[in-house]
């Protein structure tokens, strides 16, 4: 509008200014003739002067017009005070037809049921308690009204068609918003209800929609509408092959929705749509279950792979082992607690500080129980598991007398928070940042058995005690940091484990014997035997659940692991050496 007006301004400036070649005695007589060119100033000044009648005029009639449309829309708010249900939802249908994005709040307001009218005068607000009375807030400009008390006031009745109906009127006009997360919201309001009515303005939408996690909704929602609609069959088909091409759960339920209505030519394009969209969802499915068993074994990893250790090297059965995960975790709830009440900006580096306060804690703990208790029993497996397992209820009860048994809240940080989509995989941050911290863990403990001194030593003890005692190790040391190492990986695996599970005293007996049938399968003391062990174990358990339970899913799997070990008695990954002691 300032445009057209700078233009019309220009043009009457340039009409007015006369060539001086024009003398006035000529022109004033009509004797004269005007230079080329100049032939017509007086009909360019009327037809100027004309645009600036007209200009003039528009000015006049903008504010009326603009005011006129506000007031129209005014008196449609008031009206829904006075109408029924039927009477508002039409009066709803028809606001959202203004595409006002004023109206908006106001609209939620009413399907929240705040939405009131005045008594008095019969206009409508939206009204928040404030004491005994209520605080009144104009449905258009959000500019306070004044307060008013409860007895002047009505409320504005709603019941679930009007709030279909709100919903619907939002969805349509936030379609327009600056802001890419409310469009989103705005298309998948109107892909959960959509209509024919819904058509122009999602085709208005899509013409300038730039966002690529918008436009796809924003097509599919125009899909679905299309296929409710009265449009030509040629419409249609496209509209079910860009559902076809979006796929998922929602694109099947449409397409099985809409089926049984359809023409006779264009049911045969849903049907296949629907089958092609099935079959791609099996393959999803199972690339899911693949994807659920990776993140169980990455688990199931973390909390054997110090078992695998102590159980290779020294013979231990240790039931505490599952204590020692507790304790890790325990550690990551003391760790943000402090963290929460004094250096809440450190909140996100809460697991990389609790991440070696749990291997030393932990593995402190380890070495107290080897040289306290475990040193007396060695070779005397029966009298070990006994033991240890006594340490495991004295553990669990001092930490049921310490934090209460209750379960404690550990938080995710930001960065472990959250999933996204890969194609038709749903995959959570948290688990997938713990399927690389397993791999991480076995990496590194990999490197400290095969290129550190230490590992060499656990190595040649594990292969040969007695041999390697001749040869200067002292294996009763290499026991004991043994132990701790495996009692410190358990730490730093409950660190990891609070993230996806309740932290309570009983947290690791859920996964003691899973350890135990991880560390058997694979191998005793082959960590390469307990990383297929864990994956291969996990896997196998999500492909069970679905068909035979949790509970049932886990015998299956024992009584898989005790046939097969009847087999193989070493595990997949037998160690090789002259072990000369029984």
């Amino acid at each position: 509008m300032l445009a057209g007006m700078q233009l019309l301004l220009w043009k009457a400036q340039h009409s007015l200014a006369v060539d001086p070649r024009v003398k006035p005695e000529d022109d004033a007589g009509g004797r004269g003739r005007c230079p080329a060119g100049q032939r017509g100033v007086s009909g360019e000044f009327i037809k100027t002067g004309i645009a600036l009648l007209l200009l003039a005029i528009s000015l006049l009639i903008m504010p009326v017009t603009a005011s006129h449309a506000a007031d129209d829309i005014r008196a449609m708010v008031n009206a829904l005070g006075e109408g029924n249900f039927s009477e508002n939802r039409k009066q709803i249908e028809e606001l959202a037809k203004t595409g006002d994005l004023k109206l908006v709040p106001m609209l939620e307001a009413m399907s929240k049921g705040d939405l009131y009218q005045r008594k008095t005068d019969k206009q409508v607000f939206i009204a928040k308690p404030a004491g005994s009375s209520f605080k009144l807030i104009d449905p258009l400009t959000g500019a306070g009204a004044g307060e008013e008390a409860q007895g002047g006031l009505e409320k504005i009745k709603v019941n679930n068609s009007l709030r279909r109906a709100v919903r619907d009127a939002v969805g349509g006009l936030t379609l327009m918003s600056p802001d890419d997360a409310v469009r989103l919201q705005a298309a998948r309001t109107i892909l959960a209800s959509p209509s024919e009515d819904s058509l122009e303005l999602v085709d208005k939408a899509l013409a300038t929609e730039k966002s690529a996690a918008v436009k796809p909704v924003l097509e599919q929602a125009r899909a679905a509408s299309l296929l409710l609609s009265s449009r030509p069959v040629e419409q249609k088909k496209e509209a079910v092959a860009t559902i076809r091409a979006i796929g998922g759960q929602e694109s099947l339920g449409l397409l099985s929705s809409v089926l049984g209505n359809a023409d006779a030519s264009l049911k045969p394009d849903i049907e296949a749509a629907i089958a092609s969209i099935e079959q791609d969802r099996q393959l999803w499915g199972v690339a899911q279950n693949v994807w659920y068993g990776l993140s169980l074994g990455s688990v199931l990893l973390l909390a054997a792979i110090g078992l695998a250790i102590t159980f290779g090297v020294m013979g231990i059965i240790n039931m505490a082992h599952g204590e020692m995960v507790m304790l890790g975790a325990y550690t990551t709830f003391v760790v943000q607690e402090i963290i929460r009440s004094s250096f809440p900006a450190l909140f996100d580096w809460s697991l990389a500080i609790a991440l070696p306060l749990a291997f030393l804690v932990t593995g402190v703990v380890g070495l107290a129980i080897e040289r306290g208790v475990i040193r007396f029993l060695y070779g005397r497996p029966l009298e070990t598991l006994l033991a240890t397992w006594g340490v495991s209820l004295i553990l669990q009860q001092a930490v049921r007398t310490i934090f209460g048994p209750t379960n404690r809240e550990v938080g995710n940080p930001a960065w472990m928070s959250g999933a996204f989509e890969l194609g038709g995989l749903t995959i959570t941050w948290n688990r997938l940042w713990i399927v690389f911290f397993a791999l991480a863990v076995f990496a590194a403990l990999l490197f400290l058995l095969k290129k550190t001194p230490l590992g060499l030593q656990m190595r040649a003890v594990t292969q040969n005690r007695r041999m390697a005692a001749s040869m200067g190790i002292r294996t009763p040391w290499v026991d004991a940091l043994t132990f701790a190492l495996g009692s410190g990986i358990a730490g730093i695996a409950g660190v990891a484990l609070s993230q996806i599970d309740n932290v309570s005293p009983n947290l690791g007996q859920g996964y003691i014997i899973d350890s135990f049938m991880v560390v058997v399968f694979g191998g005793v003391g082959n960590l390469w035997g307990t990383l297929v062990g864990a994956f291969t174990l996990g896997i196998l358990n999500k492909f069970l659940e679905p068909y035979a339970g949790a509970v049932l899913g886990k015998i299956l799997v024992l009584v898989l692991i005790i046939l097969f070990i009847q087999k193989r008695p070493r595990g997949l990954f037998a160690l090789k050496g002259r072990a000369v002691e029984a």
